[in-house]
């Protein structure tokens, strides 16, 4: 049985945000709030763990989207091929913020993330958990939904009830409050102009 961790959604405690880095650090997989949704996340640099997320969410690693959550817009340029002058002007006027903006994959992405498009989902989330537990790290954190076709509200939304379906199965569920129900809003970045393909928990600016 994984913990249940609550953590100031306000003032993140320190003492509390170093304990779930260091289950990330030691190959745990976590649930965390974000600002849209609850989300399943790991450390990227542990293989092993991704693809046991990967078969929690069902998806397929040739095709699946998966997110990196991120510090800043200089931590996202370190794995991204190229971003050009509109993309880096869009996500600076939308970022920290629900917005997930795909980009096409450099080298130092790890090869497990490279759909058959060679692209990731980035986001700077402006959750102060999450950001906090990215900046400790010093390196992004895999983010992807928690909710599953199956999942009545609750339990996506309350960590409490979050504990009680998942609790088994995740090394930790972080208690940052209730979530939202709306994801981000994707804009796909990979063209000359970018394009929206999903609307989500905020409208883009």
């Amino acid at each position: 049985m994984g913990k249940l961790l609550n953590i100031h959604p306000e003032n993140p405690q320190g003492r509390k945000i170093e304990e779930a880095c260091k289950v990330l650090e030691d190959g745990g997989m976590v649930i965390y709030p974000t600002d849209s949704v609850y989300a399943v996340g790991c450390d990227i640099l542990r293989q092993d763990v991704v693809e046991r997320i990967y078969q929690f969410k069902n998806l397929d690693p040739t095709t699946a989207n998966m997110t990196f959550l991120c510090k800043d817009i200089s931590q996202i340029s370190e794995y991204a091929a190229q971003i050009n002058n509109e993309v880096f002007r869009l996500m600076k006027r939308n970022t920290p913020g629900p917005f997930t903006f795909i980009i096409n994959a450099n080298s130092a992405v790890p090869r497990i993330f490279k759909n058959r498009r060679k692209t990731i989902g980035v986001r700077i989330p402006s959750n102060k958990i999450v950001l906090s537990m990215i900046e400790m790290l010093d390196r992004p954190l895999l983010s992807t939904s928690l909710k599953r076709n199956d999942d009545v509200l609750e339990y996506y939304t309350d960590p409490s009830f979050i504990f009680e379906r998942y609790g088994n199965q995740f090394d930790m569920v972080i208690d940052g409050g209730i979530g939202q129900t709306v994801p981000s809003t994707i804009i796909d970045c990979t063209q000359a102009i970018p394009e929206i393909i999903r609307e989500g928990y905020e409208e883009l600016r």
